[in-house]
């Protein structure tokens, strides 16, 4: 029987991707604080030795279904056209896990869901996924990685029963698995002319709603209780479908996982980003 060895909340925003002289000049001086956060997160993701890595990607807009890539493989070269001037030319090439696909599909039918598999090795990349990828080093440590979508009609119990599908799909496929939920908290987008509050980009006090930061405590079902009117006017990423799927798939309120962040909370336009690290202990 398988089961979720750990998963996370982690930033993908693409400015992470510009060399580090361009990271410093942002941030007066400093690189991000996201960078070595990333690999305190790949030494989580190395010592829960998972068999899959499953990334619900905030860029990944479907409609109708919450679709699971099931390609055997990805391989290519991305380009960003929301700013390809620097997030372009990034080579990629990671296994993928059609069958851990497919059986989540198999399980939502059976659970009354509307999770859906794609056998398409065509199906387009997102930075969400890629960037994680990339930093995260997938490609070297050979982990099969496989995204989910975010279905644009869904109401927050829509998510929540995603995530409850994909669950049970994990411990019935038998698959160990880290899951990712690929996005920002506040993503509030400041104006093209913007001018920042500090000198470093990357400072908490540039970011739109910095009082969105996640709750540290494992108490998710006061965040689900207050979810409509404490944490919906933050302007989550992707409607926080990301974090909602990964905790459907934890337990849902009955998940008492408490987040370890493994940096500080940074701006990136507005956005607010951290890396959370939730170990599955506290998972129901």
């Amino acid at each position: 029987m398988g089961r979720i060895v750990g998963s996370a909340l982690v930033s993908h925003h693409p400015g992470l991707m510009q060399s580090e002289d361009m990271r410093r000049l942002m941030g007066a001086g400093q690189d991000s604080d996201l960078i070595p956060g990333y690999a305190l997160l790949r030494d989580r993701i190395e010592a829960a030795n998972p068999d899959v890595i499953l990334i619900f990607d905030t860029h990944w807009f479907s409609t109708g279904y919450h679709l699971i890539d099931g390609g055997d493989g990805y391989q290519g070269t991305y380009l960003s056209d929301e700013m390809p001037w620097y997030l372009y030319g990034v080579p990629y090439k990671y296994r993928g896990d059609p069958e851990f696909a497919v059986c989540v599909e198999a399980m939502s039918k059976k659970m009354g869901g509307y999770n859906r598999a794609v056998l398409n090795p065509d199906l387009a990349r997102h930075y969400a996924t890629i960037n994680l990828v990339k930093q995260l080093r997938l490609e070297i440590s050979d982990i099969p990685v496989v995204s989910s979508s975010i279905c644009q009609n869904c109401r927050p119990e829509h998510f929540l029963k995603s995530g409850e599908i994909i669950g049970e799909a994990i411990r019935q496929c038998d698959r160990n698995v880290v899951i990712l939920a690929s996005g920002a908290l506040s993503h509030r987008m400041t104006d093209i002319d913007w001018k920042p509050n500090h000198p470093s980009v990357f400072n908490e006090s540039n970011v739109s709603s910095p009082e969105a930061e996640l709750m540290r405590q494992g108490r998710h079902d006061k965040i689900l209780d207050d979810w409509e009117t404490d944490f919906v006017p933050h302007f989550w990423e992707a409607w926080g479908g990301h974090y909602l799927q990964m905790l459907g798939a934890l337990g849902g309120a009955d998940c008492r996982a408490e987040g370890t962040p493994l940096c500080n909370y940074e701006n990136a336009r507005g956005t607010g980003n951290i890396h959370v690290w939730f170990d599955e202990q506290g998972a129901a």
